[in-house]
């Protein structure tokens, strides 16, 4: 039987509307789910349109899943251009806590299960140390290739982060008006200068600090206890989400229940999963996907940290 799929629309403000996607099972709604892309992506990363994917597998379990297109993205309005001023800050601040209330307005208020992709695990943590109101509403976080700074050193960092995203590609956002990613075959969206510029900020392992009005995600983490969270990490992911930036985000986060989980055959898995391919695997429901069904029922105890 096939999940039933709706198009919401969430509205931000005069100009910005963001995209929502909602995939439950037929007959059964049960918790509901939110999850957040990373940068220069969009929601099609967690489901495709012919029921694959992270989204339509919990669906498929009974989960309530809404897939999120983060302001400018995938099916959000007005699509990022040169006249786009908005970057993170406007994400974390007004994007994800618009999200979340719609989510919980349509499933009853319970409790909501928060999982990412890459730079969106970011955005989510930020949002839950500056608004701490909100993490009695969140009932757990799944985080896949989740980190903030980019420490570790290989030919993949000095290539892809050092010359292509930091000054190549920030060359180019700075003489367009905004990072034209889609037609440069760098990622499946685009990004804003202002977006470019604070993730490269951050990315530099300068300190997690806001750069509108300098609120300090370190130091709010030191003292702010998030939800139960499981850091997935992939064997093959050199820089983009090495398992030792995973790690270290994890860390940085603060002091909370967490496992981190590295996805390889190393650790007892058929592949060597990289960056993409530990959400879009066919293999990955009957591997580590049978994982999250633990996290999100509670079962921490049963989810190992191997890494």
């Amino acid at each position: 039987m096939s999940n039933r799929q709706e198009d919401l629309r969430v509205p931000i403000n005069d100009r910005d509307t963001l995209f929502l996607k909602r995939i439950r099972h037929a007959e059964r709604q049960g918790p509901p789910v939110l999850m957040i892309h990373g940068m220069m992506s969009n929601g099609r990363v967690f489901y495709s349109h012919g029921g694959k994917g992270l989204a339509h597998f919990l669906a498929r379990q009974g989960y309530d899943v809404f897939v999120a297109d983060l302001r400018g993205k995938g099916k959000s309005t007005p699509r990022i251009d040169a006249d786009a001023r908005h970057g993170q800050t406007e994400m974390i601040c007004e994007d994800l806590p618009a999200l979340h209330a719609t989510v919980r307005r349509l499933s009853g208020d319970q409790p909501v299960h928060w999982m990412s992709h890459s730079w969106g695990g970011v955005l989510l943590n930020s949002t839950l140390l500056r608004y701490p109101e909100l993490i009695d509403q969140v009932a757990s976080l799944v985080h896949f290739a989740a980190k903030r700074s980019v420490q570790v050193r290989n030919i993949h960092k000095l290539i892809e982060i050092d010359l292509m995203w930091n000054w190549v590609l920030r060359g180019v956002t700075r003489r367009v008006g905004y990072l034209p990613a889609r037609r440069l075959k760098f990622g499946a969206d685009n990004e804003t200068n202002k977006t470019h510029w604070q993730i490269k900020r951050w990315a530099k392992a300068s300190p997690w600090i806001d750069s509108d009005d300098g609120f300090d995600y370190g130091a709010a983490a030191r003292h702010t206890r998030l939800p139960p969270a499981l850091y997935l990490a992939a064997q093959n992911d050199p820089c983009r989400g090495h398992p030792h930036d995973v790690k270290r985000f994890r860390d940085e986060s603060g002091p909370h229940v967490s496992r981190v989980h590295l996805l390889g055959r190393r650790t007892g898995y058929r592949h060597d999963y990289d960056h993409i391919s530990l959400l879009t695997h066919p293999d990955a429901a009957q591997e580590h996907f049978q994982l999250l069904l633990h996290w999100l029922r509670g079962h921490h105890d049963r989810v190992p940290e191997n890494y």
